[in-house]
């Protein structure tokens, strides 16, 4: 398909970071592309429509028949992209069914071992992050396992590591074992996920307390503070006294604090000593191993924080064990996890009455246990909120630039040619996504779960939009310019053959129409698939009418706005 023309677009007086709405972009051919994103800021133009619901949320005990449209949504909510396969599937089983499914499916590999399996452990590659692009890709889009994937990457963007920030060599390594923990225990328990994600050694790194020391009277000193806050602030409670349903408590006029600097100070003290378990360097292997305590540099002082006390002289492992049962413990945990999570696979902004539904099966899942990740799952996937037919304009989210990327290759049998998955680094907003799973520069996500843009609809209806964070006129154009080449040509070593689609290619309307359903879940409208289709029947070409329905579909408000 090397002679599509459609033409490159480009940006006009851009500045990065710049809010999207008012783009000014050339390239008319593209549907317009300086109004895609626009069209998602106040929910208008085919973007985010709303679900407004009464506080039931209980799903139906006989289910309705799922239709290929509520299918596809399904799947744009619970995996990395659907597949024709993907859709038929639910249909037959039904949601739950599904879910159950997906819970019971073993990981083909982990992260790990497909960068060994790949011979990544070679000792030129100790100081060096190659391969870890790779795998992250080839189980992005080749595992068959999407459900995990899909909450694994949930998790990674709230319980944050980037590569760039992991001081150790072997990184790649480090990092795997990283995501591999998120992977192993996402239908697990949270409390577990605190366990292992603590005694992990890139977060250790990347959140500077590794080989963290306890107070030094002579030298003023004090241990590093980093996780005890960000666990804290980002990994579970947050900054302010939550209701059950999300709502903020409020005291005296102002939002309630969840913690003070004392709290943090005190849980840093339980932090100290934790190091690697050996000092061999010549193979990654140690970053797979839980941490341990250096005796010598924890602290065996009493330690209080949350209204929680460690005694003096306990064990290192005891001591961080009290901590984290405190922290699973308090009550903001269940409503601040549960938003997050939702915020990452349904909708922006979920009413108070869904989050509450999430967090009291995070609570209680019906049998008395707490923090239990399939109940959780469930909830958000099988509420009303989640299920019903889109409707309104302050509901849905801008889909994420990987998961464009993914849900097209997943959609339509793109494969690595060599096995090796080399797609590599896609965070540039020049040329690429503007995002890479497991590349966050910053414990802070490539964007936070309360992002607003400014001066925008989104601001003046009180709404948060996160992924707008790394949308401007720079990474519109480099998403576009990058996914025409990408549709058009593959890449060095993704490529599909489009065999679903050229079938349909003579007929431009059932081109379209498969196109919509397995990528944008129907949601493209009416008189956007009539521009597309002009377009498409400009040309004879199968290849070229493949692409120009792929690229402009890809394209639209429709699509990117994920209802």
């Amino acid at each position: 398909m090397d002679n599509l023309e459609t033409p490159r677009v480009e940006a006009e007086d851009g500045e990065a970071g710049a809010a999207v709405p008012g783009a000014a972009l050339s390239g008319t051919s593209v549907l317009a592309l300086g109004l895609a994103l626009a069209a998602c800021d106040s929910g208008g133009g085919g973007g985010g429509g709303v679900v407004t619901l009464p506080p039931t949320g209980t799903p139906s005990p006989t289910p309705a028949p799922v239709s290929a449209i509520q299918a596809s949504r399904f799947l744009t909510q619970a995996t990395m992209g659907a597949t024709s396969a993907d859709i038929a599937d639910v249909r037959a089983r039904g949601y739950a069914a599904w879910i159950t499914s997906e819970f019971a499916k073993p990981r083909a590999t982990t992260h790990w071992d497909w960068l060994v399996a790949k011979g990544y452990n070679v000792v030129a590659n100790r100081d060096s992050e190659a391969g870890f692009d790779n795998v992250m890709w080839s189980q992005l889009i080749g595992a068959g396992d999407q459900l995990r994937q899909r909450v694994g990457m949930a998790l990674l963007e709230m319980l944050v590591v980037g590569i760039s920030g992991v001081n150790l060599n072997w990184p790649q390594f480090a990092m795997a074992a990283y995501v591999d923990v998120l992977h192993d225990n996402a239908f697990g328990n949270f409390r577990t996920i605190l366990d292992k994600v603590t005694t992990n050694a890139a977060l250790a790194s990347f959140l500077t307390f590794l080989g963290n020391r306890k107070a030094n009277a002579a030298t003023g000193s004090v241990p590093d503070e980093n996780y005890a806050r960000e666990l804290m602030q980002l990994f579970t409670i947050g900054l302010h006294r939550l209701n059950m349903d999300g709502t903020v408590m409020m005291s005296g006029g102002v939002p309630a604090e969840t913690y003070t600097p004392a709290d943090v100070s005190g849980l840093a003290r339980v932090f100290t000593g934790l190091t690697l378990d050996s000092t061999d360097g010549n193979t990654p292997d140690r970053y797979r191993r839980p941490l341990i305590v250096n005796a010598g540099t924890h602290e065996t002082g009493a330690s209080t924080f949350l209204g929680a006390s460690v005694p003096a002289g306990t064990a290192g492992m005891d001591a961080v064990k009290i901590a984290l049962d405190t922290i699973f413990a308090h009550p903001n945990i269940a409503p601040f996890v549960s938003k997050q999570l939702i915020q990452r696979l349904v909708t922006s902004n979920p009413t108070p009455a869904y989050v509450g539904r999430v967090s009291a099966k995070f609570a209680d899942n019906g049998s008395g246990v707490r923090g239990d990740m399939q109940a959780v799952i469930r909830a958000i996937l099988l509420d009303d909120e989640a299920r019903a037919d889109p409707s309104g304009t302050t509901s849905g989210k801008l889909r994420e630039p990987v998961m464009r990327f993914t849900g097209w290759a997943r959609g339509f049998g793109a494969n690595s040619v060599s096995g090796h998955f080399s797609i590599g680094d896609t965070s540039s907003s020049i040329n690429r996504l503007a995002q890479a799973m497991g590349r966050s520069g910053s414990v802070f996500n490539f964007f936070r779960p309360g992002y607003t843009p400014p001066n925008s609809g989104f601001a003046s209806s009180g709404l948060v939009a996160p992924e707008f964070q790394i949308t401007n006129e720079i990474s519109v154009v480099g998403y576009v310019n990058y996914m025409q080449s990408v549709v058009n040509n593959g890449l060095i070593d993704l490529k599909s053959d489009y065999a679903e689609l050229t079938a349909l290619a003579a007929d431009s309307q059932g081109l379209i129409d498969r196109i919509n359903l397995v990528l944008a879940a129907g949601q493209v409208s009416t008189a956007t698939i009539a521009q597309i289709k002009t377009a498409v029947d400009s040309t004879t070409s199968t290849n070229n009418r493949i692409a120009i329905a792929l690229l402009l579909t890809m394209a639209a408000p429709d699509y990117l706005a994920q209802k």
